[in-house]
């Protein structure tokens, strides 16, 4: 879990609300890095093995294995990327004492999501502990926290403003048990993010020559994966979706690939061969689109799909 992303409230009038709301970023934490101590001659038995703070020591003195078996939490709300997932929480909090003369009821939090590709705003599934989803009107005592998650699957590069709507019924107690009124009331918070590319593909068709007027037309697909992001990622899977009459086969003639460990700026070249029957005649036209699958650091899965890919005239 991480900080927030940035917060722009809507400012509704009624004074100061009953209910605060937190959205902070659900990610998967990392391991700790460790640092040895620093070499010292005090003497005296008052110098300490730099080492010990190590959590797996080595006998080698120059060798030192820097990740520790603790987990940290990110520090930051870190980079969103296309093709992942994005999660977040959202806490509405009640934040009246419990001597306090009005009661909160019929909570309702609703968030949805702007993305570049769409005028419209997406609707978000939340969902709770109790249920997968969960968009009902809930009660809530003083000091207590209403928590929703919602999941979103990251497809456009740019800008993205998550939109989240808290509202409540606000009632004042007359002091013998009963109600003197009720309003009531709502906000609206909004919360910018920047998704990036992680993974590029740069491909190239080429036309193989034909021995005969006969044969299928053939084709080499030459891609690349360029790692344009801030972590490691691991490659595992490469396919592609072949139209209607093509066939895709690696070049390396397997289906399945070893698992590629990409760094940032390092770069991955794929070949495909790709065969169509009955397509002698000249022109160009669509052939396949390539899926990539891949795991982050910690094992967090993403996956992007290219446009179709086609052959020139």
């Amino acid at each position: 879990m991480a900080q927030r992303p940035r917060a722009q409230s809507v400012n509704v009038p009624g004074g100061p609300h009953s209910i605060s709301l937190k959205v902070l970023r659900l990610s998967r934490p990392s391991l700790a890095t460790q640092t040895p101590l620093p070499h010292t001659s005090f003497g005296n038995g008052l110098d300490i093995n730099p080492q010990a703070s190590l959590a797996y020591p080595s006998a080698k003195a120059d060798s030192t294995f820097p990740l520790a078996p603790l987990l940290t939490l990110p520090a930051a709300f870190g980079a969103a990327y296309v093709g992942e997932t994005f999660a977040c929480t959202l806490c509405a909090n009640n934040e009246l004492q419990p001597d306090d003369n009005r009661s909160i009821s019929g909570v309702r939090i609703v968030a949805e999501l702007q993305t570049p590709s769409k005028d419209e705003p997406i609707p978000l599934d939340l969902t709770s502990a109790e249920a997968e989803t969960d968009s009902g009107e809930k009660d809530m005592d003083p000091g207590t926290t209403l928590q929703r998650t919602v999941h979103h699957d990251l497809k456009d590069e740019g800008q993205h403003v998550l939109a989240v709507t808290v509202s409540y019924t606000e009632t004042l107690s007359d002091g013998s048990g009963g109600a003197s009124g009720g309003r009531a009331r709502t906000f609206r918070k909004l919360y910018q993010f920047v998704a990036q590319q992680l993974i590029v593909v740069r491909s190239k068709i080429k036309p193989m020559k034909q021995r005969g007027p006969e044969e299928s037309r053939r084709w080499i697909l030459e891609a690349q994966l360029e790692n344009v992001g801030e972590t490691s990622v691991a490659v595992k899977r490469v396919w592609a979706n072949e139209d209607e009459g093509v066939r895709a086969k690696p070049l390396d003639g397997s289906v399945e690939r070893e698992t590629v460990v990409l760094k940032p700026q390092d770069v991955e070249q794929i070949m495909f061969v790709l065969e169509g029957d009955g397509m002698a005649e000249s022109g160009g036209r669509t052939l396949v689109q390539l899926n990539i699958e891949w795991r982050s650091a910690m094992g967090e899965k993403g996956g992007v799909t290219t446009g179709w890919l086609a052959s020139r005239s």
